[in-house]
């Protein structure tokens, strides 16, 4: 496959520097300077206020089906307001402001006022909120963070999970409605505030070392944790990026974007490169979801992308409309320039069919790309700033990173060094001290190799978490991450999520989550409400997976990637019990301890009904 066949992207070109052995590891990072960067984020809204005030920064769907426009003049004047309402009220790094609402444009004001007042900000999961029945992880978040302000859109949809909190010396702001027993301020008096000199002296104070963000992340047991996100951090990812994507400088981007900025992928990279390069931003009210997917397409039919970021189950969802809606696909491809995914591996079936919309829209393929890192390296470590020709590569170290790879078996595992690393846990010193070697290597988990060992430039291929492998009873090692993907593609459309199986077991086993639509497709005359229990019991689902996964066992050449057992799973992913992510990625560890009955099920002996046995 040439790269002629891609639409031409203007990528830097991937020079790398690697030191080391094979036997002893490897410091693997990028040929090419990191250059200065702004200090703080606030410096990027006064930047594109000055240069360009009348283009448009950040739009979302009004009630009455149309957009709500701001430009970057009328952005800037209004979180100048907001920051001057939480110099007022003396917010700080010890009285930071908690958001528990979704994205939207009054979310994004109160959050650029915050990054202009030097407050942090504390954007949380709304699942904690909404979909909780305990609102143990929303209580506890609260009682770490201390907040002087919470902010929800809508006073009366979060009446509950505030009624959860000790809102004692909390002020609540709300932008629509109020709460009956506890004063709500609306957000439009925030807007009303005057604003002082106080706030240009403010965001003169804001350095590199102050916090901007603290971002909770659900971590594999436990209550979350609090993520430091400081000014520097951040600033510094966004040159890595504006480095390694220079077409972004002549283009200045245009998303349609729904993932949550209570996490890194939409907040730190997806908005703060909006907000970095002087793009604009159309809040997607849609997400991969049944009955929301519908509004991501309406979205993706009125305003075409420069630049698309989805992760592997949004773009799954999303392809029947593309592939069945040529208005809708002319639309989409009309402007982009790039497809990027992250979170998780694309599957191979969907990189070939995206492939094929695209050559269906314009002619050519559009360039596909990913990167790698977590919130705890905001998030940009590697990226593939490379023509891919499938998919699992995470490309290469950005400029400024150091990468450390560490044997481990027939991988390694990585660390990561650069001005794009956390400083730590808040008001956690043992998980800071846990997180790092000794030469201040932060520990990711996750574990990689060279695509071609004799050319390091072609990037690292991903291999999993490091604490998902496992090993079966002869003592072979079972890369989860890998065999996971592996499986969902061979399984294509019955399986929509799946657990993996086998820790000091004779075999590995899988534990699926179906997916419910196409199930119900490959099934003839069933009635549309049938339970899930009942129909993943159905010849035709059950057929389908022994077929798919004896094919798949037998182009495996050994016991680590060859399946020994299936059973499928009528209970949706908890999200309470961590199961479960808002941006739908799948917890392994927490949910094989919570279903640890059905791992007992699906290994016993004799086995279920349910249990499909393939060896």
């Amino acid at each position: 496959m040439s790269s002629a066949e891609f639409a031409a992207v203007d990528f830097a070109p991937p020079h790398v520097a690697l030191e080391g052995s094979p036997e002893t590891g490897f410091i693997f990072s990028s040929a090419l300077p990191l250059q200065p960067y702004r200090e703080n984020l606030g410096q990027m809204l006064r930047h594109w206020a000055e240069q360009t005030p009348d283009r448009l920064f950040l739009a979302e769907r009004a009630a009455d089906g149309g957009w709500r426009r701001l430009t970057y003049a009328e952005v800037n004047q209004q979180a100048d307001a907001i920051a001057q309402a939480l110099l007022d009220r003396k917010l700080g790094p010890y009285r930071p402001v908690m958001i528990l609402s979704g994205n939207a444009v009054d979310h994004a004001l109160l959050m650029l006022g915050c990054f202009i007042a030097g407050v942090p900000v504390v954007p949380v999961s709304v699942p904690y909120s909404l979909l909780s029945r305990d609102h143990l992880k929303l209580r506890f978040i609260c009682e770490e963070i201390c907040p002087g302000m919470i902010y929800v859109a809508d006073a009366e949809q979060f009446a509950a999970p505030l009624a959860a909190l000790n809102l004692d010396g909390i002020e609540i702001v709300a932008s629509r409605g109020s709460l009956p027993e506890q004063a709500t301020t609306p957000f439009a008096d925030l807007l009303a505030t005057p604003v002082s000199a106080e706030v240009d002296k403010a965001l003169a104070q804001v350095g590199g070392k102050t916090v901007a963000k603290i971002l909770y992340t659900s971590g594999s047991t436990g209550q979350p944790k609090g993520v430091i996100n400081t000014h520097g951090m951040l600033c510094a990812n966004q040159q890595m990026l504006a480095q390694i994507w220079p077409f972004t400088d002549r283009t200045p981007p245009v998303l349609v974007d729904w993932l949550p900025w209570n996490h890194t992928f939409g907040g730190n990279h997806n908005f703060n490169l909006v907000l970095n390069q002087g793009g604009s931003l159309y809040i997607d009210d849609g997400k991969p979801a049944p009955g929301l997917v519908e509004k991501t397409v309406r979205n993706l039919a009125a305003i075409s992308p420069t630049i698309y970021f989805n992760v592997p189950v949004g773009y799954a969802m999303l392809l029947p409309f593309l592939e069945q809606d040529e208005k809708l696909r002319n639309c989409f491809f009309k402007d982009l320039q790039l497809i990027f995914y992250a979170g998780a591996a694309l599957p191979q079936d969907l990189w070939e069919r995206l492939e094929k919309v695209a050559v269906q829209a314009t002619g050519r393929k559009v360039m596909m790309t990913s990167s790698w890192g977590s919130t705890e390296t905001s998030p940009l470590a590697t990226a593939a700033h490379f023509p891919l020709e499938k998919a699992g590569v995470i490309g290469i170290p950005c400029p400024g990173v150091a990468l450390k790879m560490v044997p481990n078996g027939d991988s390694f595992e990585l660390r990561v060094k650069g001005p794009n690393v956390t400083p730590g846990y808040f008001r956690r010193p043992d998980l800071t001290a846990a997180a790092f070697d000794e030469e201040g290597y932060y520990l990711i988990g996750d574990a990689g190799r060279f695509v071609d060992p004799d050319e390091p430039a072609r990037g690292i291929s991903f291999a999993g978490r490091v604490a998902e492998d496992f090993k079966l009873m002869s003592g072979t090692w079972v890369r989860a991450g890998l065999l996971r993907v592996a499986v969902l593609e061979a399984a294509a459309p019955v399986l929509q999520f799946a657990l993996v199986t086998g820790h000091d077991r004779e075999e590995v086993g899988i534990l699926g989550w179906p997916n419910l639509a196409a199930c119900k497709k490959l099934c003839d005359g069933i009635a549309e409400e049938i339970p899930a229990a009942e129909l993943i019991r159905r010849p035709e689902i059950t057929g389908h997976l022994r077929r798919a996964l004896t094919r798949f066992n037998a182009a495996q050449q050994g016991s680590a990637t060859r399946i020994g057992r299936v059973m499928l799973m009528s209970e949706p992913p908890d999200s309470d019990a961590g199961e479960i992510t808002d941006k739908g990625y799948i917890n392994q560890r927490a949910a094989l301890q919570r279903r640890q009955a059905l791992v007992e099920q699906l290994y016993a002996d004799p086995p279920g009904a349910a249990v499909i046995i393939l060896s």
